[in-house]
This record gives C-alpha cells, structure tokens and sequence, in this order.
C-alpha cells in the first residue's frame, strides 16, 4: 500500500496499547488524519491517548464513537480488540475495511524481508531465535509482531533493520491480507482460542492464511510430526522443508542415535548443547535453523551454519516459557506462564523430568482438560486447580488425577504448593488458560509466581 492509501479521508485506530500507539505514530507520521478509541480508562490508557492528541489524533477514551468509524476511509485494529468486538463489528457492517497493525506497519517497509512464523505453540520461541540466528550470521534483525514489538514501532526508525523475525497470531494473520514471507514457518496446529472463535476449524482457517500468497517461489518450514500440519500444507505452492524431533529423516531433524541436530544433512550441534528444556524446544530449534538457512543461500555457507551453531548454544529460554526461576528448599520452580492453553500444558508436564506439582487454572478458553490426564498419570502427582476455570478442571480431572481446588487469590495458590512440594520435586506453573481472571497478562502471572517461588511459604 501506498501512502496515499492512508492519507485518503480519516484512518481510525481501535485499541491504544503498544500497537495501537504506534499505529497512531506512523499513520502521522505518513500525513493521514486519524481518529483513535479505547474502551478502557485506566491510567496507562489515557497516557497513551495524551500522547497521541499531542501528535495530532483525536482520541476517545472509554467509549468508540460509531458514527465516525462508519466514515473511515479504513479501520487499524489492534490484535488484543476481538474481532466480533462493536467498533470492528460496526466498521465491516459499514463496509469499511478492517486491518491489523502488522498489515499497517509492513506497508511502510517496503523491501525488508522478514521470516514469519505462526502456529499454536512455539512461535514466540522460534521467532526470537530467528532473530537471534540472523544477528549471529551478520544481520541487523529484530523479532517483532505477536511477541511483543510493533511492526510500525520499527517502521518509525530512521534506521530499519535488515531483516525481520515476524510472529502472527491467528488474529494477525486474519487482518493482514498482504502478508507474504521471504519463509513463512508453521510449528504446529492444535486447538486454541475456542472462546474466541466458533469452532477448531475457524481457528485452523486463520492460521491457514499464512499460505495465502504461496507461489512457486515460495519457501514454508512445516512440523513433520504434526499430521495437522503437514495436512494444511498438503497442496501449498513453493518450496515445502520439514522438521521433526522425533527422528523422521527430513530437511532437519534429531538424529537419536547421535544426540544431534541436523539440518540440510548436515550435524549442527549436540541436543544438551542446547540451554532448552524440553524435546518441544528441540523442534523449535530445528524451525529456526531450516527456516534462516533457507532465507538465503549465503545462510547455507561453512561460516554461517558455524554462527548460527555457536548462536544455538548461547541461546537461553524466554521468560514465561519453561523458564526455571530457582530451586528452593530442594525443589524447582518453573514458570510456563505462557501456556495458555492444553496443547501447551501438556507439552510442558511432558518436559518434567521429576515429580510435578503441576498449577492449572485462570480463564477458560473453551477446551476441555481430559487430554491432559495421561500425562499427569505419568509426571504430575498433584494438580492444582485454581480460578475461573478450577470447576470445570475438577470436572473434567476429577477420578482421573490427583486434583485439588484451591480456593482465593494467587498467592493462596502458592502457599498451597509450597506446603505440598517435597525434596526433589518440581512445581510447574503451566495453566493452560488465560490469565485475564487475577492478571493484566500471563508476564504478571509468571513474575508473581517466580516472586512467591523464591519468596517461600509466606511469600
């Protein structure tokens, strides 16, 4: 898209969190007049709104003014704005188009080629480690988008990255219809977000659209241990390499016998060279190597698959993800805030190496806990139960596992797992929900769990 795209009429600007600020910043910054709305009042929100007045904006805070996105000549939805949400849902009936922040911020980087990945779990592993895999060759390269930094962030730069790491979320890649991959990567498919979309099949479609410009140039890195994976892939245009941690022989693969990785035939480094907990991570290192070496064929040279090995090794895990805060009093704490959902948990509990006292609860997403109980058998010896959701896991674990409600806030949920843990256990906080019940996000639900771990008892 051109500027001139955004300068025809009033852009308006649902949502004023960091994508919607940067949004504003670049819409500006490009000549458009733009209208911007937030139904929160909280403090942070009219911050953020008192800096985009400054810039020019008109801004509401606490209410949307319906009439007015009626007569925008296009509509930026931030990706925390549910789609069925009155703003957006009022602009589409109105026949004014709706897009999201990344399909606003790649329109104003024209040429800078970016690896975009997407898939339920994993994504926000694998795109840091592109990023960090491109800096380690030689490249500027900035993770962005779903894992925290707005694409238009980085458009206001006087300096532009020369590459991006892109992670979509399903909500992204809804609103981005010119999205388009120098690599676009899948690192799985399984349910998730049903208490926003009607059915798996709705959500699937979504993520499908990573695809929706496949050509024959193309070049897609796909789990090869995911049958719904390799499925939604089955007849895309271009270049299809696949991964897998299991052993299956592939573009990159864990090679058991050797304890290696190896991508394009060639041993990369050993598995325990990796600071990674976990086979999922395994998988996800395997994506971002295949999906950087293919990007360029210099990525494929002695001298940069000898950096991105050396990167592998210096790699450590990000926050809130299978992240060991301590050992305390002979147990460890691990926090897997970001397992927001059952796929996630459960890959996580399939991680422990020690008997698990395993924290699960927050906000319902729509999916039952019963897949759940096999790996519990094996590896969590007590579960937790806590929040909005504590009812329907008792529901759903309840003669199956060793599950016990525990009732009030957050760190009466911590106290409890103090008092169970024992010498040589690990407590896992791995909720698979969302943590909208007693936090702003699953980073507050994660510090607060490593504040009480170190803390202890009365912590």
């Amino acid at each position: 898209m051109t500027t001139a795209r955004w300068t025809t009429g009033e852009v308006a600007v649902i949502g004023l969190g960091k994508s919607g600020s940067a949004s504003c910043a670049l819409l500006r910054r490009m000549g458009a007049q733009v209208y911007a709305s937030d139904a929160a009042e909280s403090e942070a929100t009219r911050a953020r709104a008192a800096e985009a007045a400054a810039l020019g904006v008109a801004v509401d805070v606490g209410r949307h003014d319906l009439d007015r996105i009626a007569r925008a000549s296009v509509v930026v939805a931030s990706p925390g704005v549910p789609p069925q949400a009155p703003p957006l849902a009022h602009a589409r009936a109105s026949g004014v188009e709706v897009i999201g922040e990344v399909e606003l911020g790649l329109s104003a980087l024209p040429g800078v080629p970016y690896i975009a990945i997407t898939g339920t779990n994993g994504k926000s592993t694998v795109t840091a480690l592109v990023a960090h895999l491109l800096r380690a060759i030689g490249h500027t390269a900035e993770a962005v988008g779903n894992i925290g930094t707005p694409v238009c962030e980085i458009a206001l730069r006087a300096v532009k990255p020369a590459w991006l790491s892109l992670e979509m979320s399903s909500f992204q890649l809804h609103d981005t219809p010119s999205i388009n991959p120098t690599v676009g990567v899948l690192t799985n498919l399984a349910p998730d977000h049903l208490d926003r979309y009607d059915s798996v099949e709705a959500y699937y479609a979504d993520k499908a659209l990573l695809f929706r410009h496949a050509g024959r140039g193309s070049r897609w890195v796909v789990n090869a241990d995911d049958p719904a994976s390799l499925e939604m892939t089955r007849d895309v245009n271009g270049v299809v390499a696949r991964f897998s941690a299991t052993g299956r022989l592939c573009d990159a693969f864990v090679d058991r016998a050797h304890d290696t990785l190896v991508v394009r035939d060639a041993p990369l480094v050993r598995r325990h060279e990796l600071q990674l907990l976990g086979a999922h991570n395994s998988a996800n290192a395997l994506a971002a190597a295949l999906a950087v070496m293919l990007a360029a064929p210099a990525h494929e040279s002695l001298e940069s698959a000898e950096r991105i090995r050396e990167a592998l090794r210096t790699f450590r895990a990000l926050s809130h993800r299978l992240e060991p805060v301590g050992e305390y009093r002979h147990v460890l704490w691990i926090n897997d805030s970001k397992a927001t959902n059952v796929a996630s948990a459960r890959v996580a509990l399939e991680s422990m190496t020690r008997p698990t006292v395993l924290l699960l609860g927050g906000r319902h997403k729509g999916e039952p806990y019963h897949s759940l109980i096999p790996v519990i058998a094996k590896h969590g010896y007590r579960v937790l139960a806590y929040g909005e959701a504590a009812d329907i896991i008792m529901n759903d674990l309840m003669g199956h596992a060793p599950v016990e409600r525990v009732t009030g806030s957050f760190a009466d949920v911590m106290r409890r797992a103090h008092a169970v843990a024992r010498p040589g256990d690990a407590v896992l906080l791995a909720p698979a929900c969302s943590s909208y019940d007693m936090f702003n996000n699953y980073e507050e639900r994660g510090r607060a769990f490593a504040e009480s771990a170190r803390g202890g008892p009365g912590a």
